[in-house]
C-alpha cells in the first residue's frame, strides 16, 4: 500500500536549505534518502519550495479567489513529501519516524488513494 510521508518545517528550517547548516541540514535528508532508496520503497516524492512561493487558489460564487503566499499562518509549513510502497501503516509510521524532520518539525503520514479507486 502507498503512504505519503508529509514534512511539515518551520521557517528556520526552510532557512537551513540555503544558508551556512545547509551540509548539515542536507546531510541528514541525503542518508534518509538513501536508506528509503536501499530499502526500494521509494515510490516518489519532491521538496517544496517555502510558503510564501505558493499560490491558493478557490473558486466562490464561480468567481476564483487567488491568494499569494500562505495558506494560514502556522508555526509549520509543508516542506516536501515521500511516496512510500510499504505492506502497512506500522512500516510506513517506523519510516516517518526516521525522518529527519521528526525531530524538530512534525511528520504525518497519510494513506494514498489512487485515482479512479476510491
Amino acid at each position: 500500500m502507498e503512504y505519503a510521508i508529509l514534512v511539515y518545517e518551520s521557517e528556520t528550517n526552510f532557512s537551513n536549505r540555503t544558508d551556512k547548516e545547509r551540509d548539515s541540514y542536507w546531510g541528514a535528508f541525503r542518508a534518509y534518502s538513501q536508506a528509503l532508496a536501499q530499502a526500494g520503497i521509494v515510490a516518489g516524492g519532491a521538496v517544496l519550495y517555502p510558503g510564501d512561493a505558493g499560490t491558493t487558489i478557490r473558486l466562490r460564487d464561480a468567481q476564483q479567489q487567488v491568494q499569494d503566499g500562505l495558506y494560514a499562518e502556522t508555526k509549520e509549513q509543508l516542506g516536501g513529501f515521500i511516496l512510500v510502497d510499504v505492506p502497512n501503516l506500522d512500516t510506513a509510521l517506523d519510516w516517518a519516524a526516521r525522518c529527519p524532520g521528526a525531530s524538530d518539525g512534525a511528520v504525518e503520514v497519510r494513506p494514498i488513494v489512487m485515482m479512479g479507486q476510491g
